[in-house]
């Protein structure tokens, strides 16, 4: 084998790559500034900042605004005894809006959103960046260099550090901190069932307000009829009617802000005395255990805030908190307000106030708004339960479902046809199921509290790793958090036996599915990591690996990012060939939610240029899509030569790398500063000295002799990178074979019960349902090869 290079060989040929090594950078710097800052430029400009403000709307607020519909009856769900009990609702009202969605949601979580995306794994994202907390060990240090890849360095001695250390101890803590994120997630997906059936419910309501000979089952008919139309018009996306949701939302919000006005006006405005807090306090003395369990109703006022978090995506933080305060705090206090007003007076009609209160002149046409609001509001939902396990996937927690991207100006637009029928016929059971909107507006609360729950104990972590903020700070925000929330909390659990426990169920199965996936995916890739094949093992066999090279590529599917998988040994045990070029595919998703394209593809040479074998990591973000007019195969052959082009730039050889290939943490290669006999003979058996250091297409690394000769087993072989990369095009043309392992889990004979169910029969159902990655990667059928393999955990 070649000898080593000395590093001063390797320091001095680094001189000559400077200028290409900074044209890259540069390019790759501004490529990450659009990327990061694409607002921040934006936002001096006042126009701008309103139109974006106004187009927010119709995305983040639907659901929120919608609440009005349904919140008094969800209060008083029988006749209010007494107007002072209006009052007292009203002033909780009030400041459940302050509190949550205003201060703690607007100007503190939003703040927290990674690179604009929000929710519950874009938060769990930022804490994998700034700890080692990901279950699934696959990130590499190259990963940091990514433009959407910004964390920032932590002092060893900070409370930071400490409490990075910490999680990072234990296996359990990791395990934790994925369990609460999936109970967060698998709420959010319950209120994508939960919203559309209470918001379009509670709007188609209004027929039978008008006209009270129509009985409750034509009303839910009518709900259904709307929610089979909501649901049966997603294939098509929300771009091509997207346009109409911000006029629809702000025409709604103006509605029921005038009519709020109208009615403060015209029947008591006394009740504008309930933003004194003074009369909570009367309300829950004078209420009782009634009054305390009425919170789940006043609960419901704040529902969509999740929402108006995991949707902010497409705008800046600034338009969201400008559309906020200007339009959707105040018209939503108007409207309450109005209502207790309206209520003051008329305190036998709680179970239709919202309808009740509308003048009659303007009655049909805000009943059509309010319908086309609800419709607005579900769709928001529904579409953030499609982002929502889009990114499930991407973190190895859901099941691989198809996505199809529905539009070609918004990358978040997705539609999962399999999650909607199952969300359609869960809405439809709901929306049917339970007696009235009350019990479903009881389920609605149990799945948003809980949500909220799991945020604030996310943003803890946040607050400490992220953004170094003092202990005492996040000490004073996780306990008001936790108070305002803990007691709402307590309330719903008394209403668990009037609906509460649908959220429970739906959110029961959510999470047996994929922390049970979750399991399955982990004990592959430990299977994986811990059964590669040695490079000593691979070198032993020679240029020709011990078989007949066929022409053509043969390009083998692992999930191992280093090292070469056992699926590989197993492959070549069992067949007398292999083809001519083997290149090791490797497709991992990283806490970030977008990959560049010209940063999507690691490409690194395995053993010597005779042997020709190389690694292509492909890398995505949990937003990132596989598309069907994406040439998968195509972007991996460019990015290959492209490889073999750049590394004939180079001059020499240089090792100090080479633990990306052979070792699956560097802290596990044996590398000796000293560099003394001892420790490179120990190094020799089990790392490949001829090892090309390359980690990426670009920046190119260590230079390189454009004509390199390698000696391996007795053979020397000469090879320029033309006639490399002719060989490489005539393998091509010879034809490709994609090669995918199809490893089976078992459960172990002396395993308990419920991991031989977990294993044997749940995860073997889901892996047999799920897509495989030749569909994702839209592999011709007669270009596949399976290999099974059979292992126990």
């Amino acid at each position: 084998m070649a000898s080593r290079v000395d590093s001063t060989e390797d320091c001095e040929t680094k001189g000559s790559m400077w200028v290409l090594d900074q044209k890259l950078d540069q390019s790759m710097d501004e490529e990450a500034g659009r990327l990061r800052n694409m607002y921040k430029e934006k936002k001096f400009s006042g126009l701008l900042l309103l139109r974006l403000a106004y187009q927010s709307l119709g995305v983040v607020y639907g659901d929120l605004g919608t609440s009005p519909l349904y919140v008094f009856y969800n209060t008083f769900p029988n006749e209010v005894k007494d107007h002072e009990d209006v009052i007292g609702a009203l002033s909780l009202i009030i400041y459940s809006l302050t509190l949550v969605p205003l201060l703690k949601y607007v100007f503190i979580v939003l703040a927290a959103n990674d690179n604009g995306q929000g929710g519950t794994f874009a938060l769990y994202s930022l804490l994998c960046r700034h700890a080692k907390i990901k279950t699934i060990p696959n990130q590499h240090r190259t990963d940091e260099e990514l433009t959407t890849y910004s964390r920032s360095a932590i002092h060893e001695k900070s409370f930071a550090a400490k409490t990075q250390r910490w999680l990072e101890e234990k296996a359990f803590r990791k395990n934790a901190i994925l369990i609460l994120v999936l109970v967060g997630t698998c709420m959010v997906i319950g209120d994508g069932i939960l919203t559309p059936a209470i918001s379009v419910l509670s709007a188609a309501g209004g027929i039978k307000v008008n006209n009270p000979d129509v009985s409750s089952g034509v009303v839910v008919v009518v709900a259904v009829v709307i929610l089979v139309g909501l649901f049966s018009m997603q294939h098509y996306g929300t771009d091509r009617v997207s346009w109409l949701f911000a006029p629809i939302v702000l025409v709604w919000f103006l509605l029921i802000g005038s009519i709020g006005i109208f009615n403060i006006w015209k029947h008591d405005s006394s009740v504008l005395k309930a933003f004194n807090p003074v009369y909570i306090y009367r309300y829950f003395q004078r209420g009782g255990r009634d009054g305390w369990t009425s919170l789940g109703g006043i609960l419901l006022s704040i529902t969509g805030t999740e929402a108006l978090f995991a949707d902010l995506s497409y705008f800046p933080v600034s338009a969201v908190q400008l559309a906020f305060t200007l339009l959707v705090f105040p018209c939503l206090l108007l409207a309450y307000s109005g209502q207790a007003a309206y209520l003051v007076n008329h305190l036998d009609h709680t179970q239709d106030a919202f309808y009740k209160s509308i003048p009659e002149r303007i009655y049909w046409p805000v009943f059509i708004v309010a319908t086309a609001a609800a419709i607005v509001a579900s769709q928001a939902t529904i579409s953030a339960t499609f982002s929502i396990i889009k990114q499930a996937f991407a973190h190895g927690c859901f099941p691989r479902v198809k996505v199809i991207h529905t539009s070609k100006k918004f990358l978040g637009q997705i539609y999962v046809p399999d999650i909607n029928w199952i969300l359609m016929i869960l809405c439809i059971a709901v929306t049917a199921g339970f007696e009235n909107q009350n019990q479903i507006g009881n389920a609605y609360g149990t799945a948003v509290v809980i949500v909220m729950l799991v945020t604030t104990l996310l943003m803890a972590l946040i607050m400490i790793l992220v953004w170094r903020c003092h202990w005492i700070l996040v000490v004073i925000f996780t306990a008001l958090s936790l108070i305002v929330e803990c007691t709402y909390f307590s309330a719903v659990l008394f209403k668990v036996n009037q609906g509460g426990w649908a959220p429970l169920v739906i959110a029961g199965v959510s999470f047996i599915i994929m922390y049970v996936w979750h399991y399955g995916t982990v004990k592959r890739y430990e299977f994986e990591m811990h059964s590669k094949v040695s490079m000593a093992w691979i070198l032993g066999l020679g240029p020709s690996l011990g078989l007949v090279r066929v022409p053509g590529i043969g390009l083998v599917y692992t999930e191992l990012p280093r090292g070469v998988p056992h699926i590989f040994s197993h492959f070549i045990t069992n067949l007398p060939a292999i083809h001519s070029v083997v290149v090791f595919v490797c497709v991992k998703y990283l806490p970030v939610y977008m990959v560049p394209e010209e940063e999507r593809f690691l490409v690194k040479r395995i053993g010597p240029k005779n042997f020709h074998m190389f690694r292509c990591v492909a890398r995505y973000g949990y937003k990132d899509l596989h598309k069907k007019d994406d040439n998968f195969e195509k972007k991996l052959f460019d990015n290959l030569f492209m490889f073999v082009r750049l590394e004939s730039m180079m001059e020499g050889f240089s090792d100090s790398d080479e633990e990306y290939s052979l070792c699956e943490q560097p802290r596990d290669c044996p590398v000796n500063n000293n560099n003394s006999n001892s420790n490179n003979n120990t190094a020799s058996s089990d790392m490949d000295p001829t090892m090309s250091s390359v980690d990426s297409i670009v920046p190119a690394r260590s230079p390189s002799h454009v004509n390199i000769t390698v000696r391996s087993s007795g053979l020397q072989s000469s090879h320029t990178e033309g006639d490399e990369l002719e060989f490489l095009n005539n393998c091509r043309d010879a034809g490709v074979v994609h090669i995918l392992g199809n490893t089976v889990v078992r459960a172990r004979r002396d395993s308990r019960f419920y991991k031989k169910i977990a294993v044997d029969y749940i995860y073997a159902f889901l892996r047999k349902v799920c897509r495989e990655h030749s569909v994702i990667f839209n592999v011709p059928h007669e270009s596949l090869l399976n290999v099974g393999q059979v292992f126990y955990v």
